[in-house]
């Protein structure tokens, strides 16, 4: 008979997977932010594409009874949104009408989606902080 996880454990597994999930998706954040601005360098073309991260489940904590649902980023897609236009006939990225194709990156949506997945990074900290206390109060539990 294999030895049971403990639950503590289980839930220190999926939230450190959401902790990546979460790191990897204010990468994808910042990458948009850094982008907000970047046009094309040649005439008609396109500009920067907002970048969407995707999550999926994912198995974590062992295998057997001591498994359980975690999540990973499992691929970034492309925002197909469409691109607002700005008249700017001296761009060297204008069209033969004198319009440049601005990115479809919102930087408040950004920043928004930034706090929001801060916000889901400490939550998951604070896990795995509740879970370690647990631990050590069982171990100071035993101990006496």
């Amino acid at each position: 008979m294999a030895d049971p996880v403990q639950p503590t454990n289980v839930a220190m597994a999926v939230a450190a997977s959401a902790l990546q999930a979460q790191q990897a998706r204010m990468r994808v954040i910042a990458e948009n932010l850094a982008n907000a601005d970047s046009t094309s360098q040649t005439a008609g073309g396109d500009p920067y594409r907002r970048q969407v991260p995707v999550f999926s489940p994912k198995l974590v904590g062992g295998g057997g009874q001591g498994a359980a649902q975690g999540v990973s980023m499992s691929r970034v897609v492309s925002d197909q949104s469409d691109f607002t236009t700005e008249y700017a006939p001296g761009h060297p990225g204008a069209d033969a009408k004198g319009y440049v194709k601005l990115p479809n990156v919102d930087p408040l949506m950004e920043a928004l989606d930034m706090q929001e997945a801060q916000r889901a990074y400490q939550a998951n900290l604070n896990v795995i902080e509740t879970a370690r206390q647990m631990d050590a109060s069982t171990l100071t539990i035993l101990t006496k």
